[in-house]
């Protein structure tokens, strides 16, 4: 028998993703699971002989979980971390190819392959922060800051959660100032005034916003999105019809670079589900570590 340790957000999902419902589907699957809520003290304690660390929660617990074990030696081993994708928008979980009924991915686990995740270091605001999906400034941390605010009843599902953050960032969007960003990608200067500058490292942000869907989380690279003031209005009128049930692309061409720089008067930017405000403006560096997580994805899910 194989030890897995299942780490669970229990706040997160639906009444079928309680732990009562979760561990039956490990021992089925020919599993012995340990459990630790990550909402309790000590649930980052591994036991030694643990095979395989599940994370079952959205991209805020996995980002939580990936990054604190990777803080500490937990054992003389290193484990790969297997994912069930439990929150609104899973975009850790897709970008990997991970998708399906918890059975299925479950199941998967004995066959699957392990797919190396590169993160981001960054340099230049008042703490050392990492980046597992995506760092950046304008209408999206803009986002962010809105959705705080935002009525109980407007996202008290994540049906209802993803449709109100398209709403609200299509009226960021028409109304949103572009910003003067000086940005240089591996020594290449890409400054200029923009509506969005994002370091994505997933295919996607926030509420399933696909910006870079050729993204490979592994493949030693960031993909830099810059989204200028005279492409406003095909931004918005995508999010109109991602909000009317529709699954095009924005295609804008991103820049690709292992070291960016940047520097702004811009004080509102986020680190994946972190939203940040400076006090000053601040010249922040993002330089990739590359392939520091490794996951355990289905054969056949992972791009590479």
């Amino acid at each position: 028998m194989k030890y897995v340790k299942l780490l669970h957000n229990p706040t997160a999902g639906e009444e079928d993703h309680t732990k009562k419902e979760l561990t039956p589907l490990f021992e089925a699957a020919g599993w012995e699971c340990r459990y630790s809520s990550t909402k309790e003290k000590g649930w980052d304690k591994i036991e030694p002989d643990t095979d395989l660390i599940a994370v079952a929660g959205g991209d805020g617990t996995i980002r939580k979980a990936v990054l604190t074990l990777l803080e500490r030696k937990f054992s003389d081993k290193k484990l790969p971390v297997a994912i069930l994708p439990l929150g609104t928008a899973n975009n850790i979980a897709k970008s990997l190819g991970i998708e399906g009924p918890n059975e299925a991915i479950i199941s998967s686990w004995k066959n699957g392959v392990v797919k190396k995740y590169d993160i981001g270091r960054i340099e230049g605001l008042p703490e050392t922060h990492f980046l597992v999906e995506g760092f950046g400034y304008g209408i999206f941390p803009r986002l962010m800051k809105v959705m705080k605010k935002v009525d109980k009843e407007r996202k008290d599902t994540p049906e209802k959660a993803m449709q109100t953050a398209l709403e609200e960032l299509h009226h960021i969007i028409l109304s949103a100032e572009a910003r003067h960003y000086h940005i240089e990608i591996d020594d290449a200067d890409h400054s200029g005034r923009y509506l969005l500058a994002e370091v994505m490292n997933s295919r996607s942000i926030g509420p399933n916003l696909v910006l870079s869907p050729d993204a490979d989380p592994g493949d030693g690279q960031f993909e830099v999105v810059l989204i200028p003031e005279d492409k406003r209005t095909a931004l918005a009128d995508w999010i109109k019809q991602k909000m009317d049930g529709g699954e095009s692309v924005f295609s804008i061409p991103p820049v690709k670079g292992t070291k960016i720089n940047i520097n702004t008067e811009d004080t509102l930017l986020h680190t994946d589900d972190e939203l940040i405000s400076l006090e000053d403006a601040a010249r922040v560096s993002v330089e990739l570590q590359a392939g520091v997580l490794e996951f355990l994805i289905p054969d056949g899910a992972s791009k590479t």
